[in-house]
């Protein structure tokens, strides 16, 4: 029986309670003290407790006495079960000796899923880490458990220059990536997130809701800034992962050995500089989730090598490990450049091209949708009234219009940047003067007449060595096209296969020309 006695605050009345509990002899439990409450565990009988009561109302002071279901402690200690039962990471308390003094359902199945309870057995028996290292407050990114792998957070707890303990919280890397991918991301996208009505954008829709149920690679294929990662992000969330991580990579940001140690992870002591207990890649972390590896056409021959050898069994080696690390993951792919050109020059690999290509989604250029250019305006106005807090104006007609003409070479991200700058400065008349730079074709579009490229205009219109390479191509194809009008013909000067000059052509746009 649990009692909470109501009393003055004065010196002497605990003992006198007791007293009454040693006269009738009562097993006394537990006891518990707060100002003006007396809580007592007794070992009683209800029909004992008439007799108890009225003795202890008997007391100077005493203002009542009432049975309760729990000391104060045993509250607090529920309604932290209870917090520590919703928490999806396994948290353990230890004290300074190592003994586990709480923990919940979630790391005890993490370290020992055979017990009933972890209570006062010592953690070490469990983590591989000394308790030093426990102590440190320092997050250790890799912990190997029988059950798989995890990060483990360390969270000293200290009164002043006392220590306490420390509160560990296990995470398995599923979860680390899953709050990878919240932080990555602007929350779930929907293929209604996908501003357009033109049939272009109609129809890429349909394609990508039927390919997000389909548990295959997706190569998305767009010039720059048309929006590819945001197709890619509302395949996955309209796919049966949608409730999984979803990590994304530019591959073109990175150099090679940092890429191969983002995607594959490393063991201890792979490198020069590397953590002491290794780190997982995204493959790891996107466990049963999706990998979006935005310009793939950027990647190094040696990682598409080891990309196609993942891709054959999902399976892989860390650099500097010799543990295989099998995974299930979804594989989006975007680029902006063609691969088949690219797998001519020997650029990038024909077998893994062939593996990524397995469904192709096209997403068009802002100069192909047109129509959709007044309602992204819109939308964006919106936005960016928002993020700046104050309203926005209207855009006239023919404000619009203009806008609709215009070029557009960086594609939506180019308007969403020009709208967003129009509402922070509040001056409207940029798109009044705005100036593009580029041109308002994609380079495959070059036209080449029969004199054929300048020098000058080569130099005046590339902006990297590739774009050099393709334009001198473009217009020595372009040149002997005329000499040789035929794919067979014009192979056979160039001593290359008719299927190869074939791509060319179309891919720059020559195939049609007389």
């Amino acid at each position: 029986m649990k009692l909470d006695i109501f009393s003055e605050d004065r010196l002497g009345i605990t003992e006198e309670i007791l007293s009454v509990f040693v006269r009738r002899g009562c097993d006394l439990l537990a006891m518990e003290m707060e100002r003006y409450h007396t809580y007592v565990s007794l070992a009683v009988t209800r029909l004992d407790f008439p007799a108890l009561r009225q003795d202890i109302l008997a007391i100077d002071g005493i203002a009542g006495v009432v049975e309760v279901s729990w000391l104060p402690t045993e509250r607090k200690q529920m309604h932290l079960q209870t917090v520590l039962a919703k928490f999806p990471e396994a948290v353990l308390n230890i004290d300074n000796d190592g003994k586990i003094l709480v923990t919940n359902d979630v790391a005890r199945m993490a370290l020992a899923p055979d017990e009933k309870s972890l209570e006062l057995r010592n953690i070490r028996e469990f983590l591989p880490l000394t308790y030093k290292e426990l102590q440190k407050g320092e997050t250790v990114d890799e912990v190997m458990l029988d059950n798989g792998t995890y990060q483990l957070d360390c969270m000293p707890v200290t009164a002043g220059a006392q220590s306490g303990g420390s509160v560990l919280i296990l995470r398995s890397h599923r979860q680390v990536g899953k709050q990878l991918s919240n932080v990555q991301g602007q929350g779930e996208t929907n293929f209604a997130d996908i501003i357009g009505q033109s049939l272009k954008i109609k129809t890429l829709k349909a394609q990508a809701q039927r390919f997000a149920q389909l548990d295959l690679p997706v190569l998305i294929r767009g010039e720059t800034g048309t929006g590819k990662e945001l197709v890619a992000r509302a395949l996955h969330f309209n796919s049966p992962r949608k409730a999984k991580p979803f990590l994304a990579i530019n591959c073109a940001t990175l150099a090679e050995n940092l890429l191969e140690s983002e995607l594959f992870g490393y063991d201890s002591g792979a490198f020069t500089g590397a953590q002491k207990r290794g780190k997982p890649g995204l493959f790891e972390l996107a466990d049963q989730g999706t990998v979006f590896l935005d310009e793939i056409g950027e990647m190094s021959v040696y990682l598409q090598a080891k990309l196609l050898r993942f891709l054959q069994d999902y399976s892989f080696r860390r650099i500097g490990g010799t543990r295989e690390v099998k995974v299930d993951v979804r594989i989006v792919c975007a680029t902006h450049r063609s691969l088949e050109v690219m797998t001519d020059d020997g650029r990038f690999r024909e077998d893994l091209f062939y593996r990524l290509n397995v469904l192709n989604l096209e997403v068009p250029p802002l100069r192909e949708r047109r129509e959709d250019i007044p309602l992204l305006v819109e939308w964006f106005l919106d936005r960016a009234g928002q993020q700046v807090n104050t309203s926005v104006k209207a855009i006239d007609q023919d404000t619009m219009a203009r806008i609709a003409q215009a070029p557009w070479p960086g594609n939506v991200r180019q308007l969403q940047n020009a709208v967003f700058r129009a509402v922070a400065l509040d001056d409207y008349l940029i798109f009044e003067t705005m100036e593009f730079s580029g041109s308002a074709q994609p380079k495959t579009d070059v036209e080449v007449d029969g004199a054929g490229v300048s020098e000058l205009d080569l130099l005046d219109s590339v902006t990297s060595l590739d774009d050099a390479v393709q334009a001198y191509e473009c217009s020595i194809l372009g040149q002997l096209y005329q000499q040789y009008p035929s794919t067979r013909k014009l192979a056979q000067r160039l001593g290359v296969s008719h299927a190869k000059i074939a791509r060319k052509l179309s891919y720059y746009g020559l195939s049609n020309k007389t």
